[in-house]
């Protein structure tokens, strides 16, 4: 009779040091991808909001073709935001999907950190003209409030007669609804500075890496460095000679800390 071989079977399994090995050739790997990702990432935010802002300048054209060029008269009446972009311009805006939220600020404005991350929020209640919705309203947009019908020399009333369009600023990055920046006012001490009543605290953030994303009353986007802003026509009077640009005669020192290195005009 015959003999039976025996056929023995190898196992071809991982040993723990080989699995270790391989879980830290991954971790190094993920080490050296992850700034590339979060930069892509932040990219990717970045023109997504340009994106949102060229509808918004198709809406804001709408808006001026419509009432002959005047600008909202802003501010509130009555204790409604009937005068407010938010409510005038809304049968324009409200069926084009989030657009008043920029994709880099979508956090809650009660939530803690800078006001690049977060999104301002409106209430509702008593606020009879606004359409009803499901969720909160937020935002992370504003407009330039020196651009309204309003009695004063200053304001940028009607888009008909404004000059030069493309360096005035209308919609933009913002921690809230509209702002009032002046030329007489430098920027935060720090990122996000809530201890000061200063309008440039608003705008002059770290949404986009250094920069915001603009439009301008000619309708045009781009993104702006954040030591550009007050070289900006905010209003008619606006000096834009003023000490925080290069013609005013800024050096890169003058700047509070955390601006210092981000890009110079």
């Amino acid at each position: 009779m015959a003999a039976r071989t025996r056929h023995h079977t190898t196992s071809a399994g991982f040993t723990l040091i080989e699995l270790l090995v391989v879980i830290s050739i991954i971790a190094v790997l993920m080490s050296v991808l992850m700034p590339s990702l979060n930069r892509t990432r932040k990219q990717a935010r970045a023109v997504a909001c340009l994106s949102n802002l060229k509808q918004w300048g198709i809406i804001w054209h709408m808006y001026t073709e419509d009432s002959e060029g005047k600008f909202n008269t802003g501010g509130s009446t009555g204790g409604d935001a009937a005068n407010d972009w938010i409510v005038l311009l809304m049968p324009y805006y409200n069926d084009r999907g989030a657009l008043t939220v920029c994709p880099a600020a979508t956090r809650p404005m009660i939530a803690p950190g800078n006001f690049a991350t977060r999104a301002w929020s409106w209430d509702r209640q008593g606020w009879a003209n606004l359409k009803s919705k499901e969720t909160q309203d937020i935002g992370s947009y504003g407009e330039n409030e020196w651009i309204c019908d309003r009695v004063g020399d200053q304001y940028w009333k009607n888009r008909n007669t404004m000059k030069k369009p493309d360096t005035v600023p209308l919609f933009f990055d913002c921690a809230y609804v509209d702002v009032f920046p002046s030329s007489t006012a430098g920027p935060p001490i720090t990122e996000g500075e809530v201890g000061s009543l200063n309008e440039w605290t608003l705008v002059c953030m770290n949404r986009h890496t250094g920069y915001v994303n603009y439009l301008f009353a000619d309708m045009s986007m781009r993104k702006v460095g954040l030591k550009e802003l007050w070289t900006l026509r905010w209003n008619r009077t606006f000096d834009i000679t003023n000490p925080w640009t290069p013609a005013g005669g800024v050096a890169r020192d003058d700047w509070p800390v955390w601006l210092r290195g981000f890009p110079d005009l």
